[in-house]
């Protein structure tokens, strides 16, 4: 790796994915089921951690992958609202 590179990529790279999915899931039905503004914030937190890990991986992603991954990221602002409102 070279010394101009970020090491998040390859933190992420190394991650078990089923660890992830299972905390990322976790997170999502906290903040899914958490009522009222902090629920809001949680889901908005959760969209805020996806849009910065779609920033990361864009580059290496394909086309399909990155409109599967802005739709995600919409759906989970809109709910983000939806619920603060």
């Amino acid at each position: 790796m070279q010394r101009t590179q970020s090491r998040l990529p390859a933190r992420l790279a190394r991650a078990n994915p089923t660890t992830v999915f299972l905390v990322t899931l976790v997170l999502a039905l906290v903040a899914f089921f958490t009522p009222g503004a902090v629920g809001g914030l949680l889901t908005l937190l959760l969209a805020a951690a996806v849009a910065a890990l779609l920033v990361t991986t864009w580059a290496v992603q394909t086309a399909p992958t990155r409109v599967i991954r802005l739709v995600v990221l919409t759906l989970l602002v809109t709910a983000g609202l939806v619920k603060l409102l």
